[in-house]
């Protein structure tokens, strides 16, 4: 045999062997922001474990979804997936992203208004008070939800022929605002009020989430990209295939990616819950490291090659 075709012979299945190892085992990213500043640099080279979450099948525009050896991602893994808002069948196909795992199947998280997830140490107290308005005739109304909450309180500050003063514990009008949403009717009086919170429950396959004002949104768009039905927002109710629904249960197990990118998220805050058939792997390790738009021999940051991603 001629050295020149062995040569070609050897490239060739050098060229098949990276395949392989690419499609079934191991795969490289590189990181082209700052999105995940607490553990990756822009410019840093990452090895993503394809079987961490079980290997997914490769080129799925030509075969069915399976995975091989399956198992749940864990709280705290930085992993990477595909881009579940967008609205391309094949899955592979969709943009690549990388976040760090928040939130599991099942879980409940504390989020604010623009669902950035919140720690327990920094919630307000739920029995603090605060003065509020409320039409006049809501009076009835708010005596049954305190009577209902076993909250005792006659401290009416100002009554006129339209509205009502009132101090509230701050959990009442927490507790209105996530049932009712735009159409609550206590309004605090010129206080800085603590932040909008709410539980948010991240879907697993069979568990049963309620719709509130807050979270239609978000579960119309997981009900329609990945649950196989049509979803929609009319008159402020949620319709699933055309019937009113004020709940839903899912069929797929999701979870609530979080960067620490706080002016331009690309996590959950920007596309929503991932459904573990979304997943690709962990990121495992850092095996090349470089300051980006720096010369061929500058910029090595020789102190991050081969370090474990945490």
């Amino acid at each position: 045999m001629k050295k020149g075709l062995k040569w070609i012979i050897a490239f060739i299945g050098a060229a098949i062997f990276v395949l392989l190892l690419r499609c079934f085992a191991f795969t490289s990213y590189y990181i082209p922001s700052q999105g995940m500043k607490d553990s990756l640099l822009q410019g840093d080279r990452i090895l993503v474990n394809k079987w961490s979450y079980g290997l997914r099948t490769p080129m799925l525009n030509l075969f069915p979804y399976h995975r091989w050896k399956e198992r749940m991602m864990e709280k705290g893994d930085v992993a990477v997936f595909n881009n579940p808002a967008n609205t391309t069948d094949v899955i592979d196909q969709k943009e690549i992203f990388i976040s760090r795992c928040v939130g599991l199947p099942g879980d409940t998280l504390i989020v604010d208004s623009v669902f950035t997830t919140l720690s327990m140490n920094v919630l307000p107290d739920y029995n603090q008070e605060f003065d509020f308005s409320y039409p006049l005739e809501k009076d009835s109304l708010l005596n049954l939800l305190l009577l209902s909450q076993n909250i005792i309180t006659d401290t009416v500050i100002e009554i006129d022929s339209v509205h009502l003063s009132r101090t509230l514990p701050w959990k009442v009008y927490h507790e209105q605002e996530i049932t009712m949403g735009k159409e609550a009717w206590l309004t605090p009086l010129n206080q800085e009020m603590p932040t909008r919170i709410h539980p948010l429950i991240v879907p697993s396959k069979g568990g049963t989430i309620k719709v509130y004002p807050w979270n239609r949104t978000l579960l119309m768009n997981t009900i329609l990209l990945h649950e196989g039905h049509e979803a929609t927002i009319n008159n402020d109710t949620l319709y699933v295939d055309g019937i009113a629904s004020n709940e839903y249960t899912f069929t797929k197990d999701y979870y609530w990616m979080a960067s620490a990118n706080t002016i331009n998220p690309a996590d959950s805050r920007l596309f929503g819950f991932v459904p573990h058939d979304h997943l690709i792997g962990k990121a495992s390790y850092i095996w090349f490291s470089k300051e980006p738009s720096t010369s061929f021999l500058v910029g090595y940051r020789w102190n991050r090659f081969f370090n474990k991603i945490q």
